[in-house]
């Protein structure tokens, strides 16, 4: 009964719990195992909470619920990506300098998420600072995929995928800065959407951020899990000057709502410049049948864009160096080594360099301007190959040839600089039986469109509930 429950998407749980057909207590016992099973393995939650204070919320959660007084996510255990603030825990990013950060207080994601009845139960694993789609780093060690642990669950939300794919956690939060929720979602089958920058208030910060590509956004087992967590907190926050005034709908109901059939899906292949693997090339061309067969009109979209990697990973560094300078030269030692290298990039910046960036950002400004004028929504591959080695590194090559730089992210980082709305769905699985991701990009602000096709796509090609229960164990202990 515990692996159902565990097994189970977040609406599935939602409504086993309503109808008390399964306790908060029961749920809360079976994560909490699950935990403690799986953490050998997986190291995706990486803290947690007291456990009695937790089946105390539970127990709580099952009184209001026995008063018919539940809220939307009402004794759902939570899992809490460790780039983001919950009140009386470390937010340690991964990085040795911060890892007795105590948060003085909750998120405004969190917050509201608690606000809805969910129960945070503990932090999963990120990158250090979250600067790879490789979950691993000095505090914590590695992350591994449930679908193989010789594998990366990718990254930054690594340890959120793990947990949601392993069924160790039914509901996590995650962020996506380049990729971030796309890419490991992809790497784990799940479904995951970057929002319009805005949609979901992020923060409070104790710096102003300029480096405006980072947002926070569902990462889940199906669609309409991420449609409820939506709706729990999209809307306006004072501690986020970026943040978006409420949609004005339920996206939950705007699932009820039947795609027309007559959009004009645009189809890239590789955005002009990325490498993609063969196997996930075919799958993700094999997905566009879905859109044709309800009557879509699919458009070749021609790219006319640069590689953008090394821009945004400078932007990204550059930010980053201002945020920590202080901590530099004396604790440099303290820090991986593969994010002090992007550091020391970071001091390479210079006003030229800055106005080139913004000349391309301004370039794939009007590129999206015009595709979006003439299709209604874009496809493309999520990642262009497999997952790499949980240790890293990522390849240098795909089938013979030479990865552009950031490969990993190439169709991720234009919509995260553009601040379009683009979500994975899982279109099938690569010739070494790991799941493959498909991305939906939709015009600024249409999250709701984004939403409704990704969930006409899973009706015909669903996923849910395929997921890795147990998994063969490491090659060799040598590689943990």
């Amino acid at each position: 009964m515990s692996i159902e429950l565990l097994r189970a998407s977040l609406v599935e749980l939602r409504d086993t719990l309503r109808t008390r057909r399964a306790s908060a207590l029961e749920v809360m016992k079976a994560v909490l195992d699950r935990v403690d099973a799986t953490h050998a393995d997986l190291n995706a939650v990486v803290a947690r909470r007291d456990r009695d204070a937790l089946l105390a919320e539970a127990r709580a959660a099952d009184a209001r619920i026995g008063r018919g007084d539940a809220r939307p996510l009402e004794g759902v255990p939570l899992g809490v990506k460790d780039l983001e603030d919950v009140a009386g825990m470390v937010t340690s990013e991964g990085s040795i300098p911060f890892r007795d950060c105590v948060a003085e207080r909750d998120s405004v994601q969190v917050e509201r998420l608690r606000g809805a009845g969910a129960i945070v139960v503990g932090k999963t694993n990120t990158p250090e600072f979250g600067y790879t789609a490789i979950t691993k780093n000095l505090v914590y060690g590695i992350t591994r995929s449930p679908w193989d642990l010789e594998r990366t669950p990718g990254g930054s939300s690594g340890g959120a995928a793990a947990a949601l794919a392993g069924c160790v956690l039914p509901l996590v939060t995650a962020s996506d800065g380049g990729g971030s929720i796309r890419i490991p979602a992809s790497f784990t089958g799940a479904f995951g959407l970057k929002p319009s920058f805005g949609r979901v208030p992020r923060g409070p910060f104790a710096q102003w951020e300029y480096g405006d590509t980072s947002v926070y956004g569902p990462l889940t087992k199906t669609v309409e899990d991420a449609a409820l967590f939506l709706d729990q907190v999209v809307g306006p926050s004072p501690h986020d000057p970026g943040s978006l005034p409420h949609p004005g709908l339920s996206y939950v109901d705007a699932l009820r709502e039947e795609l027309p059939t007559d959009l004009v899906v645009g189809w890239s292949p590789d955005l002009g410049y990325a490498v993609v693997q063969a196997d996930v090339a075919a799958a993700v061309e094999d997905g566009l049948r879905v859109f044709e067969r309800r009557g879509h009109r699919i458009e070749h979209v021609t790219a006319g864009l640069p590689p953008l990697g090394r821009e945004w990973g400078l932007l990204s560094s550059f930010e980053m160096a201002a945020r920590i300078h202080h901590l530099l030269p004396d604790r440099a030692s303290d820090f991986g080594r593969a994010f002090l290298e992007g550091l020391e990039a970071a001091a390479t910046m210079t006003p030229a360099i800055w106005g080139r960036m913004a000349e391309l950002r301004a370039r794939l400004n009007a590129w999206c301007a015009d595709v979006f004028s003439r299709v209604d929504l874009l496809v493309t591959p999520t990642v262009p190959y497999d997952p790499p080695p949980a240790r890293g590194p990522f390849p240098k090559e795909t089938e013979g040839r030479r990865q552009v730089p950031a490969g990993v992210a190439a169709f991720t980082i234009p919509f995260n600089l553009s601040w379009h709305p683009a979500a994975t769905v899982r279109v099938g699985r690569s010739r070494a039986g790991l799941p493959i991701g498909l991305q939906i990009v939709g015009p600024r602000h249409r999250d709701d469109l984004v939403l409704r096709a990704a969930r006409a796509f899973e009706r015909e090609r669903p996923w849910h509930p395929d997921w890795p229960l147990a998994w063969k164990p490491l090659a060799s202990a040598v590689s943990r």
